[in-house]
């Protein structure tokens, strides 16, 4: 699988995460000593890569961070913490091997709107877990309050914050009297408890690069595309050309004989049109095609709009069985054509 290309600039505010290897069971901290180190790491490396840490969430298999790098620096950041926690954590429970599930994700997070939105996501992870979810509002909170391993307890108690996390920045978006700040803050997150952000939730699973409003996705993919393209080698590109891609015209043949279309209807401008989403989905499956590629040839307007016309058909195969058995079709055929060069027999 290529790696992905990741886009980094000098002020850039990413949510990051980092996943334990092996399944949900798997315990990234064991006990106090390993959350306290994990810390410990962090504080040093947010000092040593310039980084304002704005919060995080240490669960049990899994980590939460957001922060920006005012030097343009996530990878080196990410790369350093991780190994100095791998090899903590190997020598101490005597393991060697990977620690982290592949890379870490990362996501770039656009303006105020977003990132106080985020805070309430992260912060509400330790109580949104299995066992803590089902108590009640009033326990919930109180588990919540009391988390130590979250920079949650900081930003409503004044007198626990960390010197290596910045608060203000999102504090100051409750606005008003800074001394207040706390008590609305509080008032915030938990009301999350109650309260889907579905609008958040939504910009949140657009694009697996960034997290903002439609510009802001644009501009994300447009300097994805940017920087891949300066990559001279193919593996070093998320979309990698296949060793034997099928071309374009190949792959157009078969939507149109599977769903009984013509070539333009694949060119719909209609809203609620899914099947340029899905035409999108297996140009990039099979053509080797990039997403900016797909959008030219689809006449779509940027390559951000085909991630979101594609995660709106995935979400529309995986609700409905007909539209599923569909695209299935397709992708038989589209498989047979690839290795044999024929077509499957209706």
């Amino acid at each position: 699988m290529a790696r992905h290309v990741r886009v980094e600039y000098p002020g850039a505010i990413y949510h990051v995460t980092c996943r334990m290897l092996g399944d949900a069971k798997s315990r990234l901290f064991i006990d106090e000593d390993d959350y306290k180190r994990y810390l410990l790491r962090l504080s040093e490396r947010v000092e040593q890569y310039s980084i304002r840490l704005f919060m995080f969430a240490c669960m049990q298999n899994h980590t939460h961070m957001v922060f920006e790098t005012p030097e343009g620096n996530l990878s080196k950041f990410m790369q350093s913490l991780s190994t100095a926690y791998t090899v903590y954590y190997n020598l101490r429970h005597k393991r060697h091997g990977h620690l982290f599930d592949g890379r870490f994700k990362a996501k770039l997070v656009d303006g105020d709107k977003y990132l106080l939105a985020l805070s309430r996501y992260v912060h509400l992870n330790p109580v949104k877990v299995s066992g803590i979810k089902t108590k009640t509002p009033e326990e919930r909170i109180g588990i919540l309050r009391k988390y130590r391993w979250s920079s949650y307890p900081g930003y409503i108690y004044p007198s626990k914050r960390l010197d290596f996390v910045e608060y203000s920045p999102v504090s100051a978006l409750m606005g008003g009297d800074s001394k207040k700040w706390p008590a609305l803050y509080r008032r915030y997150v938990e009301s999350g408890l109650a309260t889907t952000d579905r609008e958040f939730l939504e910009a949140y699973r657009i694009s697996p690069r960034c997290i903002g409003g439609n510009d802001f996705v644009s501009h994300v993919e447009e300097l994805y595309y940017e920087i891949s393209d300066k990559y001279t080698c193919p593996e070093d590109v998320t979309f990698r050309r296949m060793a034997d891609p099928l071309d374009r015209e190949s792959v157009l043949s078969v939507i149109e004989d599977v769903f009984e279309i013509e070539r333009a209807q694949l060119f719909s401008q209609r809203r609620d049109y899914p099947l340029r989403g899905i035409a999108a989905m297996l140009l990039l499956k099979y053509s080797g095609l990039t997403q900016r590629q797909i959008a030219v040839l689809l006449n779509v307007r940027s390559g951000s709009t085909v991630s979101k016309q594609i995660a709106r058909s995935r979400k529309l195969i995986a609700e409905d069985d007909e539209w599923s058995c569909l695209v299935r079709k397709c992708e038989h055929a589209l498989d047979r054509l690839r290795n044999t060069g024929q077509l499957l027999n209706d």
